[in-house]
């Protein structure tokens, strides 16, 4: 595979499988609050009426296909240039309405119980997303994993897990708060 640009298949399941905890997690939400998700959805006004309540369904039925299909080797390719594409509209979505000033608006990512406003650092977060998730699209080395890559891709899968979680909370709940604070005092 001289000069060819390929994946190491440890840090190919690692990206793998934290990209399908993603988007499983995103689509059991969505499907656990499917009302509620079809409502944040019409909120951003990107879709005619008419697309939203199909766009419900078929949003967290896609998410769920890209999970599964991120899984297995023969269909990886397919989920993850979906998944990319979701996330490209996703961050779309998001930046239009942040130009429109509607920094109110719910992400609709977490279900109603974390409700969450929109900001640019989710457009960033998608478009680094969507970047990594086409690296899976990449050929991989033929080798066999031995020990040490299993202890790399379960620690490595702890880590991400971790980052992304306090990421997650650290610029959706705690730096709103701080920022409001802030202009609060002055």
């Amino acid at each position: 595979m001289s000069g060819v640009l390929a994946l190491d298949p440890a840090p190919g399941i690692l990206l793998a499988l934290g990209c399908a905890l993603l988007f499983g997690h995103a689509a059991w939400h969505k499907w656990r609050a499917l009302a509620d998700f079809g409502a944040a959805l019409a909120a951003y006004r990107v879709l005619q009426p008419a697309l939203a309540r199909p766009a419900t369904v078929a949003i967290p039925a896609l998410e769920s296909l890209v999970a599964a299909g991120l899984l297995a080797g023969r269909s990886r390719p397919w989920a993850a240039a979906t998944g990319a594409a979701l996330l490209l509209a996703y961050a779309g979505g998001i930046a239009l309405n942040l130009r429109r000033g509607r920094r109110d608006l719910d992400c609709g990512c977490a279900g109603p119980a974390s409700r969450q406003p929109i900001g640019a650092w989710m457009v960033w977060r998608n478009l680094a997303l969507a970047l990594a998730l086409l690296a899976l699209c990449l050929p991989w080395r033929g080798r066999a994993l031995a020990t040490p890559d299993a202890l790399t891709v379960g620690a490595g899968l702890l880590v991400a897990v971790c980052l992304y979680a306090a990421g997650e909370r650290l610029l959706g709940s705690v730096r709103p708060r701080g920022l409001a604070l802030k202009g609060g005092l002055n």
